[in-house]
């Protein structure tokens, strides 16, 4: 396990290392450095939770503050992720480039990136309390 745990870990350090510069001003609530810096600071926390495995059980409190953190990011992306399926315009992750341009396309990725790291949250959460069940 603590090789997966590895490799999460360089994902989610390489999810941190792609967020560094993601600064969309004027297009999502007038995100700023801060929105990217804040991203960037969750997914090297996710990374750092993966390498906390391999060696001690996580506080639970951890668990707590990374599951709502990600489910707030989806209550505030997932509009944006409605009007790009629901929508008038066509369903797109990309738009001509990769460029957001679209609000809608932003949020939509914002919501895709908070589902995987919940996603990975839930993993570490099932380890923490396989080695808990185990202990006793």
């Amino acid at each position: 396990m603590n090789i997966l745990n590895g490799i999460l870990a360089l994902i989610f350090v390489a999810f941190a290392w792609l967020q560094r510069n993601d600064i969309d001003p004027e297009i999502y609530h007038n995100a700023s450095s801060l929105d990217s810096a804040l991203w960037l600071l969750f997914y090297l926390l996710i990374a750092a939770g993966f390498i906390w495995l391999c060696f001690r059980k996580i506080p639970r409190f951890f668990f707590i503050l990374a599951i709502t953190a990600c489910l707030i990011e989806m209550a505030l992306s997932g509009p944006g992720l409605w009007e790009n399926l629901f929508g008038d315009q066509p369903f797109t992750m990309t738009q001509v480039s990769m460029s957001a341009d679209d609000a809608r396309v932003e949020l939509t990725r914002e919501f895709f990136g908070a589902l995987i790291a919940l996603a990975a949250i839930v993993f570490q959460l099932w380890q923490n309390n396989r080695s808990e069940a185990s202990e006793k």
